[in-house]
């Protein structure tokens, strides 16, 4: 089936696309599953498996497009508007996210607004901290990596020294921690870099998976089929949260 250079109208683009897609870009798997196979059987067997895959792309191109060919211009209107008004709430919904805070990592003065900044928010990442303890830094530039890719979530830190009735209530004992918060009520937490590997320089992405696997951001990348976790008696560097504001390093 050819398509002409001239060819005009609205299913142009739709057309143009599908043939691209299927016969310029095919998904990488297709034509890999059928040559395989044959490939060790030598030359003739590939040759003819990718006659076979070929054939086979070309008959679901053929499908695709007489598809198209059958949809009127109502249905194509139809279509259009549809994909518009998606559109239309996405970005309604990214106004509301950051009229509400999302998108940026952001800094809580004190404990008494840490209420008002999780009210309304579905899912929050609070990064519990002290100045004075190294390992916060981490923390602090994976986490502002993070904020920007995903706008349904708040990321905000807090001060524990300007927070002691919050780390008594939340029993946050040891620095670094994030306390992850799902319809406000913590969810899950993750104290130090143990999830991540038990090192300092983890990757983004160990974190990104840390909190997908609790639910407070989506994370859909294939990290945790290669983690390997410390055991959790190491956690040297970390700070214990003292009753009177003193810090008590682990070996």
């Amino acid at each position: 089936m050819a398509v002409g250079l001239g060819s005009e109208g609205p299913e142009f683009e739709s057309r143009w696309r599908c043939i691209h897609q299927h016969l310029v870009c095919p998904p990488p798997c297709t034509l890999l599953e059928k040559i395989n196979p044959l490939k060790e059987a030598g030359m003739e067997g590939l040759e003819q498996s990718m006659l076979a895959a070929t054939q086979e792309i070309e008959k679901t191109v053929d499908q695709k497009l007489a598809l198209l060919d059958n949809l009127d211009e109502d249905t194509l209107e139809k279509l259009r508007e549809q994909r518009l008004e998606a559109l239309r709430r996405a970005q309604s919904q990214k106004q509301e996210f950051e009229r509400k805070g999302h998108g940026s990592y952001r800094e809580i003065p004190s404990e008494r607004d840490f209420f008002a900044e999780c009210k309304g928010s579905k899912n929050v990442v609070c990064h519990f901290y002290r100045d004075t303890t190294d390992r916060c830094a981490i923390f602090d530039r994976h986490l502002g990596l993070l904020a920007p890719r995903h706008f349904k979530t708040k990321f905000l830190r807090l001060n524990v020294e300007k927070a002691p009735y919050l780390c008594k209530k939340l029993s946050v004992r040891i620095l670094p921690s994030l306390l992850l918060f799902r319809d406000n009520k913590v969810c899950d937490r993750v104290v130090g870099f143990d999830d991540m590997g038990g090192v300092d320089d983890f990757p983004t992405e160990a974190l990104e998976w840390r909190l997908g696997q609790a639910g407070v951001i989506t994370y859909t990348g294939s990290y945790g089929e290669q983690v390997v976790l410390q055991p959790k008696t190491a956690r040297k560097g970390l700070q214990r949260v003292g009753p009177t504001g003193s810090d008590d390093e682990s070996d």
